[in-house]
């Protein structure tokens, strides 16, 4: 073997440190690592790395140790139960990997390279990825299939290279301290280092405050990002360089029949569900009723002679409950399933302080809170979970692709009757409701006096730049101002394929998918995404725009295709969303949560926040002058986080000198 060192060891959560204890132990997969040129390697750091994931992978962690790299992973088993502990050697003993995510693919690429001479002495695809970089480089990148993040150690070429996955499924986070790079699973495993300050990114609060959550390449921490998806990167003698091996396709609608488009998706669906079902733990599939988990679902029990498990969220009582659509497709389906009512009754606001130390990375999106619940019901029946996500990136399911288009047409109209209709519909008594007619009439016509690409972003309930400006005494930079700029210039297109894109950019790996990696890893559930195949993926970005939205139909060709397998209802009924009544519960069970994290950030954040108008805007909305719940979420999520984490907000110079030069 090498001049590196070895170290594993069993899961034992009595071991945690103490901060992984606070909520309990749970379980995921993680990596870790760094790079020690010019400088001593301390043999602990990389252990004390390490356990920072613990929470991912109790069932066995190990790491690696050499003079100028040190890896660490911890594994929670669900292939290959019996080998496959982390780290894994090349026979050689000159390279190393460590893994987190599934390569559905690996006995394919195996056996391909067993062909050519490659031996095997464990089943587990983290070993079918190490002999497949060491046969084509770089370039086996584009041959996986499945969700990942990874890094590999050439101990002959010093040299360390990082990838992730080409939609984003699993993260990556980066930081540079001179010649040496930082790499962890979760921003705490980054943190843990001494010479990374904690101090808040301004381009990743412009971005926070204006879309809910950062895209990546930012975080909220200031000098470490995120490595994009399809991306991978090279460590070599204190440099680094960044290779993509896979882009999002450019939509480029062609000429396809409904038939063909249904054959063709029948088929790519069949594949990726049969693939995903790869386990050898117990497996479910998250319901909620809508197309896009039934039809997971469906193709599930087509492929699995055993029958499945499946397990929902309730609001009982709640005009948004989806549970009669939920029991419609269990009967359907004849599956095992296991229900749980989420309510004011539960103890949200632990919860929600969990938020702060499992999410890891602030998001606003306040489905959080029932991922949560579901992932910890979850849990007790299942460690695999499939889920329909990605379908409304990809096929044109959210109602903001609706608004685009209506706000189109009332762009058309004088801004001064826009401006009068808004004051008019200031009458309209505030509803608690989730989202209320109310609610989105006003949000569509202040995002229809806005800019096209703006008023996109703004339909999910964040701060306009007006409101914006007004919560902070610096100014920020123009992160989000110039992320937009590529959105502005694909418009018009077809009014839709534009918005497509963006979100399945940045919405989908940055919200979405971090959404569901959190919550459901806290609680040692691994969420897989079929939909999120790169096939169905690139097939989609060919479709014709009517056969993603035809009238008020949206997915029209996923429901065109279920048609005849699912109930009518789930293909007729409305899009609900799947998150929390905000606004209702920020002025009731969630009031003193909210009113407790504000004042212990006035007191550390005043330098930047301008929290008179926080508490203006809380004490309109609890007195129900205005609903901005999701606003309020948002702010709160982030300064638990604050303060979990001693992240410090003092403006930089070079920041306190342009606030200067704007005031004189």
């Amino acid at each position: 073997m090498s001049s590196g060192i070895i170290y594993r060891k069993s899961g034992n959560p009595k071991q945690c440190i103490r901060s992984q204890q606070e909520r309990g132990a749970s379980h995921l997969c993680g990596i870790v690592g760094f790079t020690t040129k010019n400088c001593p390697s301390d043999h602990e750091r990389i252990q004390n790395a390490t356990q920072t994931l613990f929470h991912r992978g109790p069932d066995q962690q190990g790491v690696f140790r050499s003079r100028l790299c040190s890896l660490g992973a911890t594994r929670l088993k669900i292939v290959d139960l019996a080998s496959g502990d982390q780290p894994i050697f090349s026979e050689d003993g000159e390279s190393v990997i460590v893994f987190n995510g599934e390569i559905y693919n690996h006995l394919e690429i195996r056996r391909e390279l067993e062909s050519s001479g490659h031996r095997f002495r464990t089943h587990c695809d983290t070993e079918t990825v190490l002999q497949a970089f060491l046969e084509w480089g770089t370039d086996c990148f584009a041959r996986l299939r499945g969700m990942f993040a990874l890094a590999i150690w050439s101990q002959a070429e010093q040299r360390l290279i990082l990838a992730r996955d080409r939609l984003g499924i699993k993260p990556l986070y980066l930081a540079e301290r001179g010649d040496n790079l930082y790499f962890a699973s979760e921003l705490k495993g980054i943190l843990i280092h001494p010479e990374i300050d904690r101090r808040l990114s301004l381009e990743g609060l412009d971005c926070y405050l204006s879309m809910n959550y950062v895209p990546s390449p930012w975080t909220l921490v200031d000098g470490i990002k995120k490595l994009p998806p399809g991306r991978w990167l090279e460590w070599k003698d204190g440099r680094t360089k960044q290779h993509t091996y896979w882009r999002l396709p450019a939509m480029r609608p062609g000429q396809m029949s409904l038939e063909d488009a249904k054959a063709e998706l029948d088929s790519l669906l069949e594949q990726s569900v049969r693939e995903h079902l790869m386990s050898d733990v117990p497996l479910g599939v998250w319901l909620s009723g809508g197309v896009d988990s039934s039809t997971i679902l469906h193709y599930a029990a087509q492929a699995s002679s055993a029958r499945l498990r499946t397990l929902s969220i309730s609001f009982a009582g709640r005009s948004f409950d989806e549970t009669q659509y939920i029991d419609q497709v269990v009967k359907h389906y004849g599956t095992d399933h296991e229900q749980f009512d989420l309510s004011p009754q539960e103890d949200l606001e632990g919860a929600i302080e969990s938020f702060a130390y499992y999410s890891d990375e602030p998001s606003a999106d306040s489905g959080a809170l029932p991922v949560w619940f579901l992932s910890k019901l979850c849990k007790t029946r299942a460690t695999v979970a499939f889920s329909g996500e990605g379908a409304d990136e990809i096929f044109g399911g959210y109602l903001t692709y609706r608004a685009n288009r209506i706000a189109a047409q009332i762009r058309h109209m004088p801004k001064g009757a826009i401006r009068t209709a808004l004051r008019s519909l200031k009458l309209w008594p505030v509803s608690n409701e989730k989202i209320s007619l109310e609610y989105k009439l006003k949000r569509l016509l202040h995002g229809s006096l806005m800019p096209p690409e703006q008023g996109h972003v703004y339909w999910n309930g964040t701060f306009s730049e007006t409101e914006k400006a007004a919560l902070l005494r610096v100014p920020l930079p123009d992160t989000f101002a110039n992320l937009l700029t590529g959105l502005k210039e694909s418009l018009p297109g077809d009014g839709v394929a534009p918005f497509l894109e963006f979100d399945q950019e940045y919405y989908l790996p940055d919200d979405i998918l971090v959404k569901s990696d959190r919550m459901s890893m806290a609680h040692a559930v691994e969420v897989r995404p079929p939909f999120l195949d790169h096939r169905i993926v690139e097939f989609a970005s060919t479709l014709p725009t009517d056969l993603k939205i035809r009238g008020a139909s949206q997915k029209y060709l996923l429901k065109e295709l279920m048609k005849t397998r699912l109930p009518a209802s789930i293909l007729q009924r409305k899009k609900i969303g799947f998150d929390i009544p905000a606004h209702d519960w920020l002025r009731g069970p969630l009031r003193s949560i909210l009113t407790e994290s504000l004042t212990f950030a006035e007191a550390e954040h005043s330098e930047l926040f301008c929290f008179e108008t926080i508490r203006n805007h809380m004490q309109l909305h609890i007195n129900k002058r205005i609903n901005i719940g999701y606003h309020l979420w948002g702010l709160l999520i982030l300064f638990l986080w604050m303060k979990r984490w001693n992240i410090q907000s003092a403006p930089s110079q070079q920041f306190r000198r342009q606030t200067l030069a704007v005031e004189l």
